[in-house]
């Protein structure tokens, strides 16, 4: 996960985490020890913005008479904010209680600081604690944190520079610091240092990758969203002119997602205060549907959250399908023990000869290889269209094939067969992130 700490996860954020998330689950299934890195951008312009907005939030808690001024949201209408307050600040009610959290602490004894970092530290405290807890939500637990800012302070974004321009790929134009991507093929060079003294993005993220590349990891996965694709090249191509083995960095873009309620797009937008939050999707159709539906298409395909879809509690939701059919299963083996079977029973598996039990078989033998191809292609909706073809399975299956009050031996059968499509259900579930309830 990579989100600024400049204000609660948005959707696109979700989708960002959860294929994270379930493509470390698709290699920890298939033999690899993986770590769940959460880079975060705590440098840079959108810090300084973020300070700047509480900072001005807060002043006017303590001076209630401070002049506006109104800006323009992205919706097109206007919110009257302090003077003091950036045009491109953070509109967001998240703000305004960080400065007023800061207020109940200080009282006015911030109120003729200059320096933006206490309010600017505040807020990335606040913000990065509401985040951790919506991650939680999703069950996602990052095993480290790695700050951005942490490569200004080694000097690591610089000495990129001067690695670069030792190689004769870096130099200096209108104050500027380029990097020379036409001699890579590309059609135009591109500023790592602006004017102003700023690195782009690109800088630290080069250097970052610098760092895991020495940390020796086999295999190192990003997940971006499709606004990156014409960036990452760049990184890519800075890591192998500086010597590193840059073919163990492998990128997964994500298009990006939108909300659809009664058939119209729910506009979303971050620093306008018009978006809608990870949290408060979450709290409309729940945690599972929210994990499941970001993973049912191709990464690679924009995706239509359609809101009225994830709530319904019928066949078409796939999420209730899934889950449904795994509570099917669970009371039919409940009933089963209530009239005395027992999973003791060696069962006779050449029983199973109807058309029905020998597909049902079929899909379940797929379970290893899905995962693997998942994990290979880095696609885990494979996954969660394989477990529908398993519901599927199941479901004619038991349409077809009586379990209790067949004759003892092809019950037994059934029953174990029953059992194996229960335990596909709720691993592959499991893989996903997805609870997989006994009772529904």
């Amino acid at each position: 996960v990579s989100a600024n700490p400049t204000g609660p996860l948005t959707v696109g954020h979700g989708r960002n985490a959860v294929l994270g998330d379930t493509l470390a689950n698709l290699l920890e299934w298939t033999g690899y020890d993986v770590t769940r890195e959460y880079y975060f951008n705590d440098a840079g312009r959108q810090m300084r913005i973020l300070g700047e907005s509480v900072r001005a939030r807060y002043l006017a808690l303590v001076n209630p008479d401070l002049p506006t001024k109104k800006i323009k949201r992205a919706e097109g209408d206007y919110v009257e904010v302090p003077e003091p307050f950036p045009e491109d600040g953070y509109l967001g009610d998240y703000i305004i209680d960080i400065a007023r959290q800061l207020y109940e602490e200080h009282g006015d004894a911030l109120a003729g600081e200059e320096d933006v970092t206490p309010f600017k530290k505040a807020a990335e405290e606040a913000i990065f604690a509401d985040i951790a807890r919506t991650l939680r939500r999703l069950k996602i637990e990052m095993d480290t944190f790695f700050n951005e800012h942490s490569l200004y302070e080694s000097g690591a974004i610089w000495q990129v520079v001067e690695r670069l321009r030792e190689k004769g790929y870096v130099y200096e134009k209108d104050g500027a610091v380029w990097f020379k991507t036409t001699a890579l093929g590309k059609d135009k060079d591109t500023v790592l240092v602006k004017s102003t003294g700023e690195p782009t993005y690109r800088l630290p993220d080069i250097a970052y990758h610098i760092d895991k590349c020495e940390r020796g990891y086999d295999r190192i996965i990003d997940v971006f969203g499709a606004d990156h694709i014409a960036t990452y090249p760049d990184v890519v191509a800075a890591v192998r002119l500086l010597g590193y083995d840059a073919d163990r960095i492998e990128v997964v873009i994500y298009q990006f997602v939108t909300l659809v309620r009664g058939g119209q797009p729910v506009k979303m937008s971050t620093r306008k205060a018009t978006y809608v939050t990870l949290d408060e999707l979450m709290d409309e159709v729940g945690e599972d549907v929210t994990r499941f539906f970001f993973l049912m298409r191709s990464p690679n395909t924009h995706l239509e959250f359609d809101l009225d879809l994830a709530k319904e509690a019928s066949e078409k939701n796939p999420v209730f399908y899934l889950q449904y059919a795994h509570a099917r299963i669970c009371s039919i083996l409940r009933k089963a023990e209530e009239v005395g079977f027992t999973f003791g029973d060696t069962p006779d598996l050449s029983l199973l000869t109807h058309e029905a039990e020998v597909a049902l078989m079929k899909v379940l033998f797929d379970l290893p290889d899905v995962i693997r191809r998942a994990a290979e292609t880095k696609e885990p909706h494979r996954l969660a269209n394989y477990l529908r073809d398993v519901a599927v399975a199941f479901t004619q299956f038991y349409g077809h094939c009586r379990i209790i009050g067949e004759e003892r031996a092809l019950a037994t059968a059934r029953m174990h067969l029953a059992q194996a499509a229960r335990l596909v259900l709720r691993n592959g579930l499991a893989v996903l992130g997805i609870s997989a309830p006994e009772r529904m």
